[in-house]
């Protein structure tokens, strides 16, 4: 029986969760169980580039950080670069030979590039650089699913001509059909002559059964992570692959190390951070949903399962494989064309300092400061959405213009006491007469990509984020100034990310805007400063 290898990817493809911020003696004591348990190759992290926002250690993994580590003899450590930023970056030869092995004692046994199609020739490049060192070289290609044979083909072919020794190819959207991992493994066959990696998700829970058929069309590497712990629905799980796969290993396993591991460290991750498959990741599998867009939802939006399944039928007719939070409106059309309100924030704000409260943990966190940081300057205060972070009369208004968050929120609002900005010419009826127990100003919104301009009585967004309509009404208010908290932002790999990267761009872009300052901490390239300062 042909054997196979299994790499454990946990601390890589986990740190989504918690911006691979792993503790020091948790990964100590899971390369220790791993190591005992019979795994032999560890993806430790990411090695990125970025250094523009806190991420722990696992999202650079640098050599003096993996020198740091007690790491069994019998591991073989590896990480994971982006290819997009080493392109983006420019790099020499030398500086991109610094930057992936560093130094001559350097103990990685293994660098996995990720890579787009389109990006696969320029990365190839920088990959021939290393072909003296001794290391295994792996490429992972992604997104191979949207791809037809002849793609796949063509592409294979170049990379048939590097130093590359492992091709890897990743089941992105979680619901690959047996029929299609074969076909994808007989095109990368006609070229590629070496090993084959197969990286599952488990959003249909079938990614166990994938990664064995996988195995069967002649694949050789496979990804899996304890417990499953990964971006999303997660992968397979390694406690499960050591068992399934025990025949197919060249080496003795034990499992109990590994199960040790999970009740002393992971089951209280698991409970905090709640990965795994559910149905929403499974209907997302079966209709090729790109997997974050329920990420975002279940961690953003306190929806009901029907508004939960309103959105997946959309997202279902929109075919959407790729990230974009625009979509995840139910009826997105409603934002579409031009509108106008009846209200002109102006009236209201009259040119005074303004402070929104952002829905992020910072505002909880920090809200005994807000709070006398609201009685010290006495800002026009715009809360998003129901939240309860300061106490109600500090707070002037609310806003909201997310459909869904409406639909989830229409009890609550119905018990709060200030005046609610929204849409209303944009809302069903059921909405507006869920609203109308209470004081309601109808500021228009429009959603147009690429743009984001405030008006008298209404604005254009490039989505429909609440935290973009009370910059517009604050601007439209014209604020002498705009003070921000619990917009913590969200790391640098998360697509939600450069999604509020881009509405800063947009926003500074503009003729005339109110200066921004954050007072609880961000991530975001913006003026910042200390609520506790006042």
């Amino acid at each position: 029986m042909r054997k196979i290898n299994l790499l454990d990817c946990t601390l890589r493809d986990g740190g989504y969760y918690n911006n691979w911020d792993f503790p020091i003696d948790l990964i100590e004591d899971y390369l220790k169980s791993l190591s005992q348990s019979g795994v032999r190759f560890i993806e430790l992290g990411f090695r990125s580039i970025n250094s523009n926002n806190y991420m722990g250690p696992c999202a650079h993994t640098k050599n003096s950080f993996i020198e740091s580590l007690k790491i069994p003899k019998n591991l073989k450590i590896g990480v994971m670069i982006n290819a997009s930023e080493i392109l983006s970056s420019k790099m020499s030869k030398k500086e991109f030979i610094n930057f992936v092995i560093g130094n001559q004692n350097s103990q990685i046994s293994f660098i996995r590039f990720a890579c787009h199609f389109n990006e696969v020739e320029k990365v190839l490049t920088y990959i021939n650089y290393l072909k003296n060192k001794k290391i295994k070289i792996m490429l992972n290609l992604m997104q191979i699913t949207e791809r037809n044979p002849e793609e796949i083909e063509n592409i294979t072919k170049k990379i048939s001509k590097s130093i590359v020794d492992v091709l890897y190819f990743a089941d992105s959207m979680g619901g690959l059909a047996q029929e299609k991992i074969e076909s994808i493994i007989k095109s990368l066959k006609i070229y590629w002559k070496k090993d084959i990696g197969f990286h599952a998700h488990d959003n249909m829970g079938k990614a166990l059964t994938n990664a064995q058929q996988s195995i069967n069309y002649g694949v050789n590497w496979i990804d899996s992570t304890v417990t499953g712990m990964g971006r999303g629905p997660g992968n397979v799980k390694t406690e499960y692959a050591l068992i399934e796969f025990k025949d197919r290993l060249d080496h003795k396993f034990n499992i109990a190390p590994i199960l040790s591991l999970i009740d002393k460290r992971f089951k209280d991750l698991k409970k905090k951070y709640n990965w795994g498959p559910n149905v929403y990741y499974f209907l997302s599998g079966l209709y090729g949903i790109h997997p974050t867009f329920i990420q975002s939802m279940l961690k953003d939006l306190n929806l009901k399962s029907e508004e939960m399944l309103s959105v997946i039928e959309n997202l279902k007719k929109d075919k959407a494989t790729k990230f974009n939070r625009n979509l995840i409106e139910v009826g997105k059309q409603i934002y579409k064309g031009s509108t106008s309100g009846a209200w002109s924030p102006l009236s209201t704000i009259k040119k005074r300092e303004v402070l929104i409260l952002g829905s992020g943990p910072g505002s909880k966190k920090h809200s005994e400061a807000i709070e006398r940081f609201v009685k010290i300057k006495k800002p026009f205060v715009i809360a998003l959405n129901d939240q309860k972070t300061i106490k109600e009369s500090l707070i002037d208004i609310r806003v909201a213009c997310h459909t869904l968050r409406l639909a989830s929120d229409l009890n609550r609002f119905k018990r709060i006491s200030q005046p609610i900005v929204v849409p209303l010419k944009r809302l069903s009826k059921k909405q507006i007469k869920g609203l109308k127990k209470g004081k309601i100003f109808d500021y228009g919104l429009e959603v147009q990509v690429g743009k984001f301009t405030f008006k008298k009585n209404s604005t254009i967004m490039p989505n429909s984020l609440t935290i973009c309509y009370a910059l517009a009404i604050a601007n439209s208010g014209q604020a002498k100034k705009i003070y921000l908290t619990g917009l913590d932002g969200y790391p640098v790999e998360d697509p939600r990310r450069a999604e509020m990267d881009e509405v800063f761009k947009l926003y500074f872009s503009q003729k005339n805007y109110s200066d921004i300052i954050s007072v609880t901490p961000t991530r975001y390239k913006i003026k910042s400063t200390s609520v506790y300062a006042y």
